[in-house]
This record gives C-alpha cells, sequence and structure tokens, in this order.
C-alpha cells in the first residue's frame, strides 16, 4: 500500500468563485462530480443572509471554474449530493434567513451544464436535512427544519428517498427515532448504512439544544435503529468516513453550561464510531476547539480538517488545518485566507475550498458579515 505524502506548501490561490457565498449546512457543500476531476459548487447565501441561485464548475486539473445556468429556485441551507449517473441532486432549503421550508429538488446535467426541475416533490419542506447516496443507487434525505403544522417550525423525524431513475420520491415508512436538523450522516459499506449522528433540536423561540444520538439505516430493510451515542452532543461538528465500517467526528459548537460550569469555546474533541461495535470511543482531541469547519477524506483512514472559527458570532475564521490519522492529528499547512461556512470538496489528495465567512461581529471591521470570494487548492 502506498503512503501518501502531503507537501507542507500543499495550498495555493485558485480563480475567486463567481460571487462571495456562504454555506453553513451539513450537506450543503460542494461535490465531486462522477469523472473525479470536476467539482460543483451551488447555492448559499450573501453576506445579508439572502439565498443565491449562482452555481459552477472547477476543474481540479486545469485550475479554471465553468459558470453553470442558475439554479431554479435560490436556495441555502440545502442538500447537494452526487448521482450514480454523473449527475448531482440539490433538494430543500430555504429562499432567506425567514424563508419556509422547499420541498422542490432539481438534478444538474454536467454535459448539458444545466439543471432541471424534479418533477415529484419531497413530501416535506425541509432546511438543514441529510442527503446521502444509498448502494442502490438511490438518494436518503433525512431530518431538518420543516414547517409546523398551525405555523412555526419544528425539527423533523420524516425521511424519504429519491430515485434517480424514476424521477420519484418514497416516503420512508417510520422515520428516525429522533427529529434533528443540523446533523451529520455518512454512508458505510458503500451505502448499505447510513449513520446520523448528532445535530440539535429547537428547544424555544432562539434556543437549540444540541444531541448525542445517533442512529443507522438500513437499505436493505429501509428501517431505522439506534445505535451508539457520542461521548459528547454536538452540532457544528464534522463526521468523515475513514473506512467502510468506521467514521471520525471532530468538533462542533460551544456546548455552553456544562455539569463543570460553562464552555464558551467549541470543542476540540474527537471521536471514532465502529459499527461492528456500535459504539463510540474517544480519541486525541484537536490542538483547539473549532465549529463551522470542514473536513473532507484524502486516504483510506485519513481525514482533512480546514478552517473554521471558535465562536461565530464574533469570530475571524481560522487558517489552520489539521490531518487525521491512526488515532493523531498532525499539522497541514494553513489556508491562505481564514474562513468558516465555506464549501470544501475533495478527489484523492485534491482538495478545493471556495468563499465562506472570514469575519463577523466585532471582528468584522465594517461589515456585519465579511465573506470572500476567494478560491484556494491542495495537491498536484
Amino acid at each position: 500500500m502506498t503512503t501518501v505524502i502531503l507537501a507542507a506548501d500543499a495550498w495555493s490561490a485558485a480563480p475567486q468563485y463567481a460571487v462571495a457565498a456562504r454555506w453553513h449546512g451539513q450537506h450543503d457543500t460542494a461535490v465531486v462530480l462522477k469523472d473525479a476531476t470536476k467539482v460543483l459548487v451551488a447555492g448559499g447565501a450573501d453576506a445579508a443572509g439572502v439565498s443565491l441561485r449562482q452555481s459552477a464548475v472547477f476543474d481540479l486539473t486545469a485550475g479554471t471554474w465553468k459558470a453553470t445556468a442558475l439554479l431554479g429556485a435560490a436556495r441555502q441551507l440545502h442538500t447537494l449530493t452526487p448521482l450514480p449517473n454523473g449527475k448531482a441532486l440539490i433538494t430543500g432549503g430555504r429562499v432567506g434567513p425567514a424563508g419556509a421550508p422547499l420541498n422542490t429538488a432539481e438534478v444538474f446535467d454536467l454535459e448539458a451544464n444545466s439543471w432541471q426541475n424534479v418533477a415529484q416533490n419531497m413530501a416535506d419542506g425541509r432546511w438543514g436535512h441529510s442527503a446521502v447516496p444509498l448502494s442502490n443507487g438511490k438518494v436518503l434525505v433525512a431530518g431538518g427544519i420543516g414547517a409546523r403544522p398551525g405555523g412555526g417550525l419544528m425539527a423533523l423525524r420524516s425521511a424519504e428517498v429519491y430515485d434517480p431513475v424514476a424521477g420519484t420520491w418514497t416516503a420512508v415508512e417510520h422515520g428516525m427515532t429522533d427529529a434533528r436538523a443540523g446533523h451529520t450522516a455518512v454512508g458505510l459499506q458503500g451505502g448499505a448504512k447510513v449513520l446520523v449522528c448528532g445535530g440539535s433540536v429547537p428547544i424555544g423561540a432562539s434556543d437549540d439544544a444540541d444531541l448525542a444520538f445517533c442512529e443507522l439505516y438500513d437499505t436493505a430493510t429501509a428501517k431505522w435503529q439506534p445505535t451508539g451515542s457520542l461521548r459528547h452532543p454536538r452540532s457544528g461538528h464534522t463526521a468523515t468516513a475513514l473506512s467502510a465500517t468506521t467514521v471520525l467526528i471532530a468538533g462542533g459548537r460551544a456546548p455552553g453550561a456544562t455539569a463543570e460550569g460553562f464552555d464558551p469555546f467549541a470543542r476540540a474533541t474527537a471521536e471514532v464510531y465502529d459499527l461492528a461495535a456500535g459504539a463510540w470511543h474517544d480519541v486525541a482531541a484537536m490542538p483547539a476547539g473549532r465549529a463551522a469547519h470542514r473536513a473532507v477524506a484524502i486516504a483510506e483512514g485519513k481525514v482533512l480538517v480546514v478552517g473554521g472559527s471558535d465562536h461565530p458570532a464574533n469570530e475571524t475564521g481560522y487558517r489552520g488545518a489539521l490531518q487525521f490519522s491512526a488515532g493523531a492529528w498532525t499539522p497541514y499547512a494553513g489556508l491562505l485566507e481564514g474562513r468558516w461556512a465555506f464549501s470544501t470538496a475533495a478527489s484523492g489528495t485534491k482538495v478545493l475550498v471556495a468563499g465562506g465567512i472570514t469575519r463577523t461581529g466585532l471582528a468584522a471591521a465594517e461589515k456585519p458579515v465579511e465573506l470572500t470570494t476567494s478560491a484556494e487548492r491542495s495537491g498536484a
């Protein structure tokens, strides 16, 4: 087996993205399309929180952007998922900070360079949900924030499956054990199982409770079952497959009040899930806490954690990056521009980072939220 060695000076500037944008969701980040050399970025929000229709494709080999047709609907907190036929599915989201959850979906065709509406809408409008490819070629969409009967919003337990051949949605008969939004979902065993972890649930007009509960979706039976809970409740964390049966969780937002007192800092802890054991175990913590960061697999058992912040309400984005391998963290070359809530994707050791928030709150000199159009790439 060949060991991948990452260069110390791996990041280099790439052409700027079309617009200054941010992506706050767990599953709205960029995706690598079928040929593994093209990365699709879509939707997001501007500095005022207004959703965007822009999308573009970055060529990892040529180092260039190609603009695409506009999305049919502006979206943020949506999901973006690659399909087996080389296309990509975008689902749900909302059109602005106070926008209603969307129940529409669109498919991107790389060859035609266009978006097409999925004729059948999802059963539930949702944002902050998850979407994961399954071993049968379909896509599982689960949870998120949806409309409460009679008005208002609530976290959802419901899940539904998209069939890209038929272009149809089918509701999963039994929803998740726990309603949740902002959670992570990772396909295991080639999509035969899906692990859903953490996230949050609204407990008031402006408060959310972070969750430790996890559950598994079985593609063969189309059923959910609880599995081992996280050792620490998390949202704003990352979840990345280390192998077909193991997952790394890292970081997350400041937990607030705990049994030990008030902790104002984002989590530095990390843990690994083992499918066979159905349980989590602690691994070495990161050197410092971070949330709203991104993590991508760059080789079997290797994960690159990039950017993030300590307190997104009043912070400058991190430039720092770390590599996790064999239970340990090692430094990786820092980004050229610190950022969080950005879009990223990896194809092997080739990694693209685009957009995001550079500063907010008191850290922003002139505007409440400062975004960037810059993009960076690493790898040969």
